[in-house]
């Protein structure tokens, strides 16, 4: 099922909402994966909230996904805040199933459309986000604080579903 050497034959990925034993590896991971990590505060806020979820194999927190909904002129937009998946998970489809599963989530909860933002510089996430359906509508210049841009990607739910 994974072609990574460390991973167990067959270990299966499970995905569930994330708990306060959750925080401290999904922020191992923030902090492996991205150059300006979230602070371990702003994980907390988010336990609770349906769109908090974690992939786990073998018992051990492989990634995470954090994304909420808010109203926006009558409809409901779901926002992916953040997502990453271990370094050495990546490549083995913990990405991709946790993104269909916060999509899911979203969209059982009225989510109309999700957006979010990535790094012009990060082909592969933005590949993962083309190939489940997300389109590209505009580019943010200095989006983050080390400068760099991102573009702002939407998926209507709607046509996702179908």
């Amino acid at each position: 099922m994974t072609s990574h050497p460390d991973a167990s034959d067959g270990a299966e990925l499970t995905i569930r909402e994330a708990d306060r034993a959750d925080l401290l590896a999904v922020f191992r991971i923030e902090k492996a994966v991205f150059p300006q990590p979230w602070p371990f505060a702003s994980f907390e806020q988010f336990l609770g909230n349906r769109g908090f979820l974690v992939a786990l194999r073998d018992g051990a927190v492989v990634g995470y996904a954090i994304a909420d909904l808010r109203s926006n002129n009558g409809r409901d937009l779901g926002h992916l805040k953040d997502i990453a998946v271990h370094p050495e998970a990546q490549g083995e489809g913990v990405g991709r199933a946790l993104l269909r599963r916060v999509l899911f989530t979203l969209a059982v909860a009225g989510a109309a459309v999700v957006k979010l933002e990535v790094r012009e510089e990060n082909d592969v996430a933005q590949s993962l986000y083309e190939d489940v359906g997300f389109e590209r509508v505009r580019r943010v210049p200095a989006y983050y604080d080390d400068g760099e841009d991102a573009y702002v990607m939407v998926l209507d739910v709607a046509e996702w579903q179908n």
